[in-house]
């Protein structure tokens, strides 16, 4: 997708891109208020409920909605964007461009990246089992004959899920912003009615409560940190698909809607525990009367639903941007819109996170024992952005260093804090985001390297691709009709697949095309800015096509521009695909450990076949081995 087409889809009223950016990128933020503030009372944390304590947690609920989301996220990292987009690797790559080739600290701020990345895929994989089955715990309200049926369901709606991802959300999303607009209007209405009832909750905007109540608790407040920043999970979110709908939609959602209706929930949950502690047994389904439970629990399961939607579909797009960007082996990416941005689905991961989040579903049991597991992976990546925006702020935008300084200072102390507390939570479930994030950070790690040492061993047993062709054309092999497309990874050197073919073919096709995918730097590119050709002579040419670490290249769409820029036809059974089917071998030669030279080739082998990822008719492709030594 190019930049004028992004854009124009864009070209909407503000008012319909709120609702659907409501649907979207509110979905995890706005389902937290079902287990937040019950996490902040567990039993575990040593916090009595008195009306002190009640008034404290929720003055810091308050303003950790304040400073983290609405100013941190909503007003200045909502700031740098990445050509509309956002996302860790789109911050991850201005951080990059604004300090150029620095060496060591270009590297420091590409692993930050990679490691914020990965810590969002322990959130993917938290959020769906957090989500739906704290929703289906209502049940246990509701019906409590179905109590024993709690986990059951959770797993059929989950797979469920998964299943239709395949199907695409195109005419669902219509659904989600409709749905989540009543569930937002749900939660400002129950808890402005419970606030009515005990206004005295209102002075909990007052800092002084939460000030008093870290100071009077100390520990136990400092624990209870890693349950008030369950209030926070989605904030990323917001900024990660500003791409999909700008970030005057996403402000105006927020400041409209999605803040005023998440602040009065909490504060009528705190109003509704001040004159009933034993709600504490689930605050937020007992805002509701009998009656209205099980609409509400419905509801809810819905809710968690969309909200697990939009964290999978972010789980699709941050692998596509890290395979372009050369970070994830190949894997088979299919589009399911031809209209709806990032409309993808890439079926190993699907599958993959079905797996896993199954696996927890079941170890874990109930949103109580997930909840620790749940503010880590968040809080990390919360502090990878900041760090990343200081960066941005310091050395693209060109902002007072003494400024930045001071609101980083205060930002970096407020995710330090939370982090730390998250890191108490580790024997109790902490450990799991951290093993997922670590797991996939080795794997990174480890394919971008052994990408580069493949790249250094071919460019140093390479053969310069200009004065070869001169050569080839001054005496030419046998010429036989047709066109020839060699698919190479540098448009400098000679394709291996064309050394192989003229030693055991001993032919050049009439019209031999060289092409080389390019990956920019910034999410999209223009369909002029796309194609670079080069006309070598003697039917030969160099393509060189440029993609944005959003798009996925498509050979099709490539023969298809230039035949309408450059006259060229390509009937498809005339046209053969030349490529080389590298295999990696590992050595004692300089470069990584042996062992991990070994997981390298076994990525490397199982990456997804070339003709899956750039489209090409595998009925039309010829491959010839060669083996590179790591």
């Amino acid at each position: 997708m190019t930049n004028s087409t992004h854009a124009h889809e864009r070209k909407h009223s503000l008012p319909s891109l709120a609702v659907a950016a409501i649907g979207v990128v509110f979905g995890d933020i706005g389902t937290s208020p079902l287990y937040s503030l019950k996490e902040a009372f567990s039993p575990t944390h040593g916090i009595a409920l008195s009306e002190q304590s009640i008034l404290g947690v929720i003055s810091l609920l308050f303003w950790a909605i304040v400073m983290v989301v609405a100013v941190k996220y909503v007003l200045l990292v909502m700031r740098a964007d990445n050509n509309g987009e956002g996302g860790v690797f789109a911050m991850m790559t201005l951080a990059l461009r604004s300090v150029g080739n620095a060496g060591k600290l270009s590297g420091v701020l590409m692993m930050l990246g990679i490691f914020g990345a990965c810590m969002f895929y322990g959130d993917a994989v938290i959020t769906p089992a957090m989500s739906v089955i704290s929703a289906v715990e209502g049940l246990e309200l509701a019906a409590p004959t179905l109590t024993p049926y709690v986990i059951p369901i959770t797993i059929v709606i989950l797979i469920l899920l998964f299943y239709i991802q395949r199907h695409g959300t195109a005419v669902v999303g219509k659904l989600f912003g409709p749905i989540m607009l009543i569930w937002f209007v749900t939660l400002a209405v129950l808890g402005g009615y419970h606030i009515f009832i005990a206004p005295g909750v209102l002075v909990a905007l007052n800092p002084y409560y939460a000030i008093s109540f870290m100071a009077d608790h100390v520990l136990q407040a400092y624990i209870v940190l890693g349950s008030v920043v369950l209030v926070l999970t989605g904030a990323e979110a917001l900024y990660a698909d500003m791409g999909h709908f700008g970030a005057k939609s996403i402000r105006c959602g927020w400041y409209g809607l999605i803040m005023p209706s998440l602040l009065l929930n909490y504060f009528g949950q705190g109003a509704l525990l001040m004159h009933s502690p034993k709600a504490i047994e689930s605050p937020f389904f007992l805002l509701a009367s009998d009656r209205a439970l099980l609409p509400l629990v419905i509801l809810s399961t819905i809710a968690t639903v969309i909200a697990s939607q939009a964290v999978i579909s972010g789980a699709y797009s941050l692998t596509s941007q890290a395979i372009q960007l050369g970070y994830v082996p190949r894997m088979k990416i299919l589009h399911t819109s031809e209209l709806a941005i990032g409309q993808i689905y890439i079926p190993l991961v699907n599958w993959m996170l079905l797996f896993i989040i199954l696996c927890i579903v079941i170890g874990f049991k109930s949103s109580e024992n997930l909840a620790a597991a749940y503010g880590l992976a968040v809080t990390a990546t919360m502090l990878v952005t900041t760090i990343l925006v200081s960066v941005v702020m310091v050395n693209l935008w060109g902002w007072n260093c003494w400024l930045v300084g001071g609101m980083i200072t205060v930002f970096l102390l407020i995710d330090i804090g939370f982090f730390g507390a998250s890191l108490l939570k580790i024997e109790q479930g902490g450990w799991l985001p951290l093993c997922i994030g670590g797991a996939l950070f080795f794997l990174l790690m480890t394919w971008y390297k052994g990408r580069m040492i493949v790249k250094e061993r071919t460019a140093a047993n390479g053969i310069p691709l200009m004065p070869f062709l001169q050569g080839l054309l001054a005496y030419p092999p046998h010429r036989v009709p047709g066109t020839a497309i060699y698919l190479t990874g540098s448009d400098s050197l000679v394709p291996v697949s064309l050394l192989h073919n003229l030693k055991h073919n001993k032919v050049l096709h009439e019209r031999t095309i060289f092409m080389n995918f390019q990956t920019r730097d910034i999410p999209y590119v223009d369909d002029p800015h796309r194609m670079e050709i080069k006309d070598i002579g003697g039917g030969l040419f160099l393509v060189k096509a440029a993609y944005g670490f959003n798009e996925t290249p498509d050979v099709k769409a490539v023969l298809e521009q230039i035949t309408r820029t450059h006259a060229m036809t390509f009937e498809l059974m005339d046209t053969s695909f030349f490529m080389a089917r590298e295999t990696v071998v590992p050595t004692e030669l300089p470069g990584m450990l042996v062992w991990r030279e070994r997981v390298f080739a076994w990525m490397h082998q199982n990456a997804a076949k070339p003709t899956d990822f750039f489209s090409i008719p595998a009925n039309r492709v010829v491959e010839l081995g060669t083996k590179i030594e790591i």
